[in-house]
């Protein structure tokens, strides 16, 4: 049976680095393993329709393309005999879709119709918390000076997110993310590995997650 593991948490969390150690050691361990990066999201071939949605002028996506979209990419990993997913931020949207204005009810059905939607594959979320405050830093550090003020941008303009006007209004939102995130995912029905990544080294941080999942 396939397996997706999805490493999801706040922007500069360490998600892309995680994601891209876990690669590294399944493969070593001899597993055929597809890494689905989170800019990837409108270049891979089965969120074809993903893309076009979101370029289409809308800015969003309907909620059953993005299942349709999971639907076909983990059914396509079973034909290619693929024995491990890890991916980039993708599922369950949680941010997306709040962004995109959908209460906390519709998340809850979305991310349900979406656990349906990824049977038989067995998905396990990691979820890396650190203080917001410190990762936004962190990425705008990492990206570009313009970056943080693009991403404030970015959550101001989406209907659900117009709150978010400075860095402080962004980190209490993704604080709040978290809480969402929690709330829908003990629904769900999928493991959820939760991981302190504050003041942990990627190799450490790499290290614990292995053991938990060999755990799960």
């Amino acid at each position: 049976m396939t397996r997706l593991i999805s490493v999801i948490g706040s922007p500069g969390v360490g998600k892309s680095t995680l994601s891209r150690a876990l690669v590294e050691r399944y493969a070593t361990d001899g597993f055929v393993v597809d890494h689905f990066a989170e800019e990837q999201i409108l270049t891979r071939p089965a969120f074809a329709d993903v893309a076009a949605e979101f370029d289409g002028g809308a800015g969003s996506v309907r909620p059953e393309t993005l299942v349709e979209a999971t639907r076909g990419y983990l059914r396509q990993a079973e034909r290619d005999g693929v024995d491990l997913l890890i991916t980039d931020a993708l599922l369950p949207f949680i941010p997306s879709l709040w962004a995109w204005g959908h209460d906390e009810d519709e998340i809850t059905e979305i991310v349900l119709e979406l656990a349906r939607a990824a049977q038989p594959t067995e998905v396990i979320i990691i979820v890396l918390i650190d203080d917001p405050l410190t990762t936004l830093l962190r990425a705008a550090e990492r990206e570009s000076p313009e970056w943080l003020a693009w991403y404030i941008g970015k959550l101001h303009a989406a209907p659900g997110t117009t709150h978010v006007v400075d860095l402080e209004t962004a980190a209490e939102h993704l604080r709040q993310e978290v809480e969402l995130t929690r709330r829908v995912l003990r629904r769900s029905g999928w493991p959820v590995i939760e991981l302190d990544a504050a003041d942990r080294s990627p190799a450490d941080l790499a290290s614990i997650a292995h053991a938990r999942l060999a755990e799960t």
